[in-house]
């Protein structure tokens, strides 16, 4: 049996002399960023995301919470919880995205405490 290859390009392989290349702005890195924490929660129906980014200190920060309470009204994220202080009062919560136990829980009093630090 004589195998032949096939001398057509695919579209989906280099050839020695080619360079695949993607360069992205902030708002694409951060819709990326924001869709893979997103895509990684393993309850996505039951809860609601909050979150910010610091583009000067190359911080980001999300927050996974409950959407509905018990009789199916819905929980606002609590508006005297400061993200951006967050960001300045919080230590990282991981040292890598690949790592377990990336998240650390916190109640909402400590956040809002935390903002007013």
């Amino acid at each position: 049996m004589k195998i032949i290859k096939n001398k057509m390009k695919s579209k989906n392989i280099l050839n020695e002399n080619s360079v695949r290349l993607i360069k992205i702005g902030k708002e694409a890195l951060f819709e990326f960023i924001y869709e893979k924490m997103i895509e990684d929660q393993k309850d996505p129906l039951s809860v609601a995301n909050t979150f910010d980014m610091d583009w000067e200190n190359g911080q980001f920060i999300f927050c996974v919470h409950r959407s509905e309470d018990k009789n199916g009204n819905f929980i606002e994220f609590p508006k005297e919880i400061n993200l951006k202080s967050l960001m300045r009062n919080l230590s990282d919560t991981t040292t890598s995205m690949f790592q377990n136990n990336r998240y650390k829980e916190f109640t909402k009093e400590e956040l809002i405490a935390l903002s007013k630090k």
